[in-house]
């Protein structure tokens, strides 16, 4: 059965970061707010987490279209191709915050990724996932949990994604009430946004 850890984002405490931290680098499956929906996620670099969320999802991991949860965009350049001045002036202004953008892969990135010609970049403004993150020293794979609905309804109330998810995961963290609004999704991979998504971030500063 999965541990339910409560982390304040206004203060997260640094043991119970390195507690979930210690559990990732296991090759743990944790589910974490972020600034929109309750994301499941693990680090990018181990294939058996890897493969434990493709099934989860009922996708093949190889055909698996999940975001990585970065820091900050220092680190953009261990899996993005070298973009353009004015696709970094759009990052630099939406990030941190509600949006996932689709960029140009290089070959840096992990194994698993390796065939994938675009990658997703979140930044959250979130204090809880950054600081798993940096703790981390990589990013990890962001996938939304959402109820099996006719309608896409996301849980909101930690309490009840850790009954429904505490035999599937490692670890719910109680990060308070999650959104229902996912993230904006603008693929920037040809340099013009084109918006894949309209979620929480707003369309309106590209």
């Amino acid at each position: 059965m999965a541990r339910f850890i409560r982390l304040y984002e206004e203060n997260p405490d640094p043991k119970k970061v390195v507690e979930v931290v210690s559990v990732l680098k296991k090759g743990g499956l944790i589910i974490y707010p972020t600034d929109t929906v309750y994301g499941l996620g693990c680090d990018i670099t181990n294939t058996k987490a890897l493969e434990k969320i493709a099934r989860i999802k009922g996708v093949k991991l190889s055909k698996a279209n999940w975001s990585f949860v970065c820091a900050d965009l220092s680190n953009l350049s261990d899996y993005v191709r070298q973009i353009d001045t004015a696709t970094f002036k759009i990052l630099k202004r939406a990030l941190p915050g509600p949006y996932t953008f689709v960029l140009p892969g290089n070959n840096n990135l992990p194994k698993d990724f390796k065939k994938k010609k675009t990658v997703g970049i979140r930044v959250p403004n979130n204090a809880i996932v950054i600081s798993l993150v940096k703790a981390l020293g990589n990013p990890i794979v962001s996938t939304s949990i959402h109820d099996e609905d006719d309608v896409l309804e996301y849980t909101t109330d930690p309490e009840l994604i850790f009954e429904k998810w505490q035999n599937l995961v490692d670890i719910v963290i109680d990060g308070g009430y999650g959104d229902n609004v996912a993230s904006t999704i603008v693929d920037l991979s040809d340099g013009e946004p084109l918006i894949l998504r309209e979620g929480k971030g707003s369309i309106d500063i590209f």
